[in-house]
């Protein structure tokens, strides 16, 4: 179900009648679409949490299927805005504890969501651990920064070997925060999350799904 949150933010939600948990979901650049209204369901189902996924770019206009744009908007985002509408999602799914799960451009945003104490835990898949050069602005915060000053060892990596926005100098200094990371050798960007893709990697994927289950539920002891 499509929900705006108080900022404005549209997100789309489904509450588990008994949720063990809650859990919000950072969606990568491409935004909500039918591929996260099924996440939702299917994590709600399968992980018995009430589960949430935010748009990253409200208010703009951006095409489909064009990725130029969207790089282009990125710059125009605000740390502090996402971190808003992230921590809305969650007050929304009413659940005592809550975690973060985030991919690509979400899984940015999930490093840098670890500056807070509202996610238990978070599971960040082949998020960017320094930011890029296009993407810069006196509003994008450097993860690694975010990392250090905040609650990394809060933070599961998910990563991929030959991931071009992931190198193994990154790796290393995201490693040195405390954030646990856990690298597929084979895998390239974006290789868990989106079945269409040709990257999609099926066993790492399956693999890289129980990790990060187990990660967000060892917040409940």
């Amino acid at each position: 179900m499509r929900i705006t949150l108080p900022s404005g933010t549209p997100a789309e939600i489904h509450r588990h009648d008994n949720p063990r948990m809650g859990l919000v979901i950072a969606c990568d650049i491409w935004g909500l679409r039918p591929l996260y209204d099924e996440m939702v369901r299917n994590l709600a189902e399968k992980w018995q949490m009430s589960v949430a996924a935010v748009e990253p770019f409200p208010g703009l206009d951006l095409p489909a299927d064009d990725m130029a744009p969207r790089a282009a908007a990125i710059p125009r985002l605000s740390d502090d805005d996402n971190l808003r509408d992230l921590t809305e999602a969650a007050d929304a799914l009413g659940t005592p504890v809550t975690g973060l799960i985030g991919y690509c451009l979400g899984g940015m945003y999930c490093f840098k969501a670890a500056r807070s104490e509202r996610f238990a835990r978070i599971a960040s898949f082949y998020g960017m651990i320094v930011v890029p050069e296009a993407w810069r602005s006196k509003s994008q915060g450097e993860p690694l920064a975010h990392l250090i000053n905040g609650y990394a060892e809060n933070v599961l990596a998910i990563l991929g070997g030959k991931d071009p926005y992931t190198p193994a100098a990154d790796i290393d200094q995201l490693r040195s925060t405390g954030a646990t990371c856990v690298v597929y050798p084979e895998a390239e960007h974006a290789f868990a999350h989106d079945p269409s893709r040709p990257v999609h990697r099926p066993d790492d994927a399956a693999d890289a799904y129980a990790r990060a289950e187990a990660w967000l539920l060892s917040a409940l002891g």
